[in-house]
């Protein structure tokens, strides 16, 4: 998390400075330390904390890409000569057992354009609306869906 939030902290300032890296360094740390009794539960060790905050800044860049190419899905139909649009709602269960990978999927589809989460029940289940309906299809097995699940096993 410290790493996460140490690269959030230069992306935002847009340039490299000392003062702006011990800053970030001392933020980073403080807020990593204030929010540890509510993500690190158990003791881990130091390698077990950066490799699940380097799969989290995996899931952010993956998030990304995944946004820019639902982007050229959503132009591809909406600059179609033919205007055949179909919305739909899609519902699908996953076997996510944290809350905040629940949550984290949900707002992913919602940020990923053409698609937004709908409702998100207790037993992990999703009601997602699709601008379309070819975008409803492997929603229940998407790259949101395994990466998480890679982090569930950490």
């Amino acid at each position: 998390m410290i790493i996460l939030l140490f690269v959030l902290w230069i992306i935002f300032n847009g340039k490299i400075t000392t003062e702006i890296v011990t800053v970030g360094i001392i933020f980073s740390l403080a807020i990593t330390l204030f929010t540890k009794k509510f993500f690190f539960k158990e003791q881990r060790n130091t390698k077990h904390i950066i490799k699940e905050d380097l799969m989290t800044v995996a899931y952010f860049v993956v998030l990304i890409i995944e946004i820019m190419k639902a982007n050229i899905a959503v132009l591809t139909v909406m600059l179609s000569k033919e205007i055949d649009i179909e919305p739909c709602f899609c519902y699908f269960k996953t076997d996510l057992k944290n809350p905040i990978h629940r949550i984290l999927l949900a707002n992913s589809i919602t940020l990923t354009p053409g698609t937004i989460t709908v409702e998100l029940s207790d037993k992990g289940e999703y009601k997602v609306h699709c601008l379309d309906k070819s975008f409803a299809p492997g929603m229940d097995d998407s790259v949101f869906v395994k990466m998480l699940r890679k982090m569930e096993e950490l």
